[in-house]
């Protein structure tokens, strides 16, 4: 859990917008910063053991609706390319357009959908442990 603290306040101190004025010609913008997930509901506290950290760059042609399933993990990315609804089991909505961040909802039933004309592509981070999976469908 230390070793997860030290790590996240490296990239909170490298992230800080004070960090890009000492270095000329770098900008920093925050895509998004936050404790809960895109539908309000607070993010859980970090799992205890060895932190592994995750990055997935997932790729969803046009059409594709993705499987119901949840994450155990907390995680977060943005939409690079195309268009992207997510859609939890309550039926709450989120469209995303390319450039879009998202907070992710943790244990919380929901799917993916492309609806749009081109490949949807997300980068994703995931913060958990080495025990729990990234996704249970």
């Amino acid at each position: 859990m230390i070793r997860l603290f030290t790590a996240l306040m490296l990239f909170a101190a490298l992230s800080c917008p004070a960090f890009a004025l000492d270095s000329p010609g770098v900008a920093v913008e925050t895509l998004v910063r936050g404790s809960a997930s895109w539908d309000g509901t607070p993010l859980p506290a970090y799992p205890d053991g060895q932190p592994q950290l995750t990055i997935l760059r997932i790729q969803i042609p046009p059409g594709t609706t993705l499987p119901l399933h949840k994450h155990p993990v907390i995680n977060a990315g943005v939409l690079t390319k195309g268009e992207l609804t997510v859609v939890t089991e309550k039926n709450e909505t989120l469209h995303m357009q390319a450039g879009d961040p998202i907070i992710e909802v943790v244990d919380k039933w929901h799917y993916g959908k492309n609806e749009g004309m081109e490949t949807a592509e997300i980068i994703v981070f995931y913060v958990g442990t080495a025990e729990l999976p990234l996704t249970v469908k």
